[in-house]
């Protein structure tokens, strides 16, 4: 779609021209209809919009993915019955562990958060919001 449409301005620019040109020299007069050039570049434009809103959507989705898999490599067996459990999934007790060490790595960064908002306004520092009876 983009090509057709850079092709359709890249036209339209030409013709322009050779009219202009043709009318700075005095061969022709301003009778032909000539497409708008800055509605062709308009369109370009938008289609150069979307085709960034497409890239920065995938690139969040691939970078998504990434953290996904970097956190959270392996799946918690669902089956009940021991023949059935996936050799790549994660034993519940050490899926617990990896769900507190990403609780305390929250609260960590809540705190973190917490502490800066409380020296940019003034304020003085609050209790935790989370405490370690959470986890």
């Amino acid at each position: 779609m983009l090509s057709p449409t850079l092709q359709n301005l890249m036209k339209i620019a030409a013709q322009n021209l050779v009219q202009n040109t043709n009318i700075d020299n005095g061969q022709k007069s301003n009778d032909g209809v000539v497409q708008r050039f800055d509605k062709s570049l308009e369109e370009f434009y938008a289609l150069c919009d979307q085709l960034e809103l497409c890239l920065r959507l995938a690139y969040e989705c691939l970078s998504q993915s990434f953290d996904s898999t970097k956190h959270s490599p392996n799946l918690v067996p669902t089956a009940t019955k021991p023949d059935a459990v996936q050799t790549e999934s994660l034993p519940y007790t050490q899926y617990l562990s990896m769900i507190k060490s990403q609780i305390s790595c929250a609260k960590d960064i809540h705190n973190a958060l917490l502490e800066c908002s409380n020296k940019i306004t003034g304020k003085v520092p609050a209790q935790p919001a989370w405490s370690e009876g959470d986890l």
